[in-house]
């Protein structure tokens, strides 16, 4: 029998509540708290934790009981030497966490592929989540190619100029090295009225990162909320990307209360991994 998102969640309510303060619980108790029962890979965006240090960061991070971080610019700055980036990147690994990857990058000139590329390599990051503008994507394919270093290409949703969509991703890098892909951000994609579960299955054959949130409306004007407050599908985008056999990262990039994000971003997680509990 299928049941819509409202009847869905109303026979769920009970066993989503429970396993979401069970996760939440365990995770704020216990850092190293077993995932092994997890369906997907979850992570953090660094961006959620803008206005915290590095070391206040993996600290939030590893209090949520997740493993895996993707860093921005204010954690490890762009401008960083050599020497900064490994120090940096020892310093995520010491934590007890996997540092998979860092954006969002902008690339607007030549110079800035290159650096971003060298930043990557230094820090020894296994992709990059960025936005590089379209007469540099010859430059970035032939830059992939070279340091085998994957590029996920975030999509912005309404005002932005070069990436709105997945689809203007897609049009794009169609021709180019497989491994230049998507992360998918589906709070963009719902803002600009287009549905997160379609991107997903359709460029699930490069589809390297998910940016994970929930927003209150289907406009450009819509903001963000804790995930299962907003109108974005959450048990179907996570059933989706299980059907998928998603093997990447599914990395929360909570945009509220940025100077307290932790209540809302731990409501968040356990909602998540409530759900997984369940679909």
């Amino acid at each position: 029998m299928k049941y819509n998102r409202n009847e869905f969640l109303k026979l769920t309510a009970l066993g989503i509540a429970g396993a979401s303060t069970l996760a939440t619980r365990r995770s704020f108790a216990s850092p190293a708290s077993s995932k092994k029962d997890e369906k997907l890979h979850l992570a953090i965006a660094s961006y959620t934790f803008r206005d915290f240090s590095l070391d206040d960061t993996i600290k939030m991070t590893k209090r949520l009981g997740i493993d895996s971080i993707a860093l921005k610019e204010m954690h490890m700055p762009l401008d960083s030497t050599a020497q900064e980036l490994k120090k940096i990147a020892a310093k995520i690994k010491d934590a007890g966490l996997d540092l998979y990857g860092a954006g969002v990058i902008y690339m607007k000139s030549e110079d800035e592929v290159t650096r971003a590329f060298e930043y990557a390599k230094n820090a020894g990051l296994e992709m990059i989540i960025g936005v590089p503008n379209y007469e540099l994507l010859d430059m970035v394919n032939n830059q992939v190619k070279e340091h085998d270093i994957k590029l996920a290409i975030h999509n912005h949703g309404p005002g932005d100029k070069l990436y709105s969509s997945p689809m203007d991703v897609y049009n794009k890098i169609k021709n180019l090295d497989k491994r230049i892909g998507f992360c998918i951000d589906i709070g963009h994609v719902q803002r600009i009225g287009q549905n997160p579960v379609a991107m997903i299955e359709r460029f699930k054959d490069r589809l390297y990162d998910v940016h994970f949130k929930d927003v209150d409306k289907n406009t450009g004007d819509g903001v963000p909320l804790e995930i299962g407050h907003g109108i974005i599908d959450i048990p179907k985008v996570i059933k989706t990307l299980e059907k998928i056999n998603y093997k990447e990262h599914v990395a929360f990039e909570y945009e509220k209360d940025g100077e307290d994000p932790m209540p809302g971003l731990a409501e968040s997680v356990g909602y998540v991994r409530g759900i997984m509990a369940v679909v």
